[in-house]
């Protein structure tokens, strides 16, 4: 599993000078571990803020959603560890650029078993590729991080995350958009899943993701710094909308690998669709493979991924 090659302009390579790859010379963080009891009490508590049925609540010994291991395994840094922006200022996998600004734009998972509730597991996070571009607003610097999650001594699930960084604030027209809150999108998939994320949701999944970026609860500063019209939806939640989409509709089908990528935000109050569908064979049987989705009327495709099934 390797990250993508493709993205926004040219390679620039990793050289020195005065880009961006000037302050990576040095930089070359070692893999690092951490552990975690997977307790079922954050799997029950996205649960609820999904609004699934009490019966859905994971409960110990459950397999553990794809992609819910994201509420394990988290840092809370110290109050004083963060920036203006609500970001921690370090961190093991932050490169150290100048006014540093981050976007999550992807990422990819195998799963070779599922992480299971009750058990303690193990992850191991290591530095994978690490390129420099040049976009049409200046360079970036796409940063690929892997881990790889163990139980019981055997690797469970491989993930790859694909980090966007540049160095200052770009340009940003998402305050001239017109949100259109009245307006909702369709679909013709045959798997839907409506969603109207407001402040109270958004608040509540970055307390479960441990994620203090101020985006995503701060109004005032959304608009008046980070130039947006509103509160900006989590790129996690995204994706996880569109896998509960797999985990409703094709429930007797075990997930082997997916991925992902984030393309444009979405705002709170906006009526998101979540929508999607597997391929089809001859005599319409469903395929190995479903292609999902998010959508807005203005944008068809805020986040898209695929899904293989074993």
């Amino acid at each position: 599993m390797t990250a993508p090659g493709g993205g926004p302009g040219e390679d620039g390579g990793l050289g020195g000078g005065s880009g961006l790859g000037g302050y990576l010379v040095s930089w070359a963080p070692g893999p690092v571990g951490a552990a975690d009891e997977l307790a079922p009490g954050p799997a029950a508590a996205l649960s609820a803020l999904l609004d699934l049925p009490r019966p859905a609540v994971p409960q110990a010994g459950d397999a553990l959603p794809p992609l819910w291991h994201w509420l394990y395994f988290l840092d809370w840094p110290g109050q004083a560890e963060l920036g203006d922006d609500g970001h921690p200022r370090h961190g093991h996998f932050l490169p150290p650029l100048p006014h540093r600004q981050r976007m999550f734009a992807g990422g990819r998972c195998e799963i070779a078993e599922p992480l299971r509730l009750g058990e303690p597991a193990h992850r191991t996070t290591s530095l994978g590729p690490v390129t420099v571009k040049r976009g049409t607003t200046g360079e970036l610097l796409f940063v690929t991080t892997r881990s790889e999650f163990r139980q019981r001594g055997r690797v469970r699930l491989v993930e790859e995350q694909d980090i966007v960084y540049r160095s200052g604030r770009a340009p940003n027209q998402a305050a001239e958009l017109g949100l259109g809150t009245g307006v909702a999108p369709d679909a013709d998939e045959p798997w839907r899943l409506p969603l109207t994320p407001d402040p109270v949701l958004l608040f509540r999944f970055s307390a479960l993701t441990a994620n203090a970026h101020r985006i995503h609860y701060d109004a005032t500063y959304t608009r008046e710094v980070e130039g947006h019209p509103g509160l900006v939806v989590h790129g996690p939640l995204l994706v996880i909308a569109m896998l509960e989409l797999v985990r409703r509709d094709a429930a007797d089908r075990r997930v082997r690998s997916l991925s992902y990528r984030l393309r444009r935000p979405a705002f709170a109050g906006e009526h998101l669709l979540a929508c999607g569908g597997p391929t089809v064979l001859d005599g319409g049987r469903p395929g190995a493979r479903a292609a999902l989705r998010v959508a807005t009327h203005r944008e068809d495709r805020h986040a898209t991924a695929e899904v293989t099934f074993a």
